[in-house]
């Protein structure tokens, strides 16, 4: 999400002034961009300083993009040539060139994740039971009785928290 250039609400107008060859980007929420239109826009003498800080921004990205991964050499202007990265270290090596796209295509730069729509009532709790119950068995067949066990605990606390059960334990059931 693109933020106003005067003030923090999320923009609504986007347009690109050319000053001294250099393209500046101006994004403006409604209120803004209605002052932006009728020509009362931001003081003189603060339009030459943003020019001159974002022409400095522009050279920045200019250098590096011709930075390469050090995992798979690929640079910043081939994946935007490409539209690729070409390993999962580009994500860490390029965070700073990726977070404005990722915020200007998605709106966000975190990912907050879907449910499949086949069980939209199944909550984390239920997909963290069906995962321990899982790594339960296979703690059994590799014969890991302790670990079977820890998540036998886990298993019936998640259990009674999803189920508002009191929660029991094995020395409970002893007394």
């Amino acid at each position: 999400m693109k933020k106003c250039r005067h003030c923090s609400r999320r923009a609504t107008l986007h347009v690109t002034e050319i000053n001294d060859n250099v393209a500046v980007p101006i994004h403006l929420c409604d209120d803004c961009a209605h002052g932006y239109l009728n020509g009362s826009n931001a003081p003189e003498d603060e339009v030459p300083t943003q020019a001159a800080e974002l022409a400095a921004k522009l050279e920045a990205l200019v250098a590096d993009e011709d930075e390469e991964c050090s995992n798979c050499n690929i640079s910043f202007s081939q994946f935007r040539d490409q539209g690729r990265l070409g390993c999962a270290a580009c994500y860490d090596e390029f965070r700073q060139d990726l977070m404005p796209l990722l915020e200007n295509i998605h709106e966000d730069s975190t990912h907050a994740g879907k449910r499949p729509r086949r069980n939209p009532g199944q909550s984390a709790s239920e997909s963290q039971l069906v995962h321990l119950r899982s790594e339960q068995r296979k703690a059994i067949d590799r014969e890991d009785y302790e670990s079977a066990a820890t998540l036998r605990d886990e298993i019936a606390r998640l259990e009674a928290e999803l189920h508002n059960f009191p929660i029991s334990t094995a020395e409970d059931s002893n007394d």
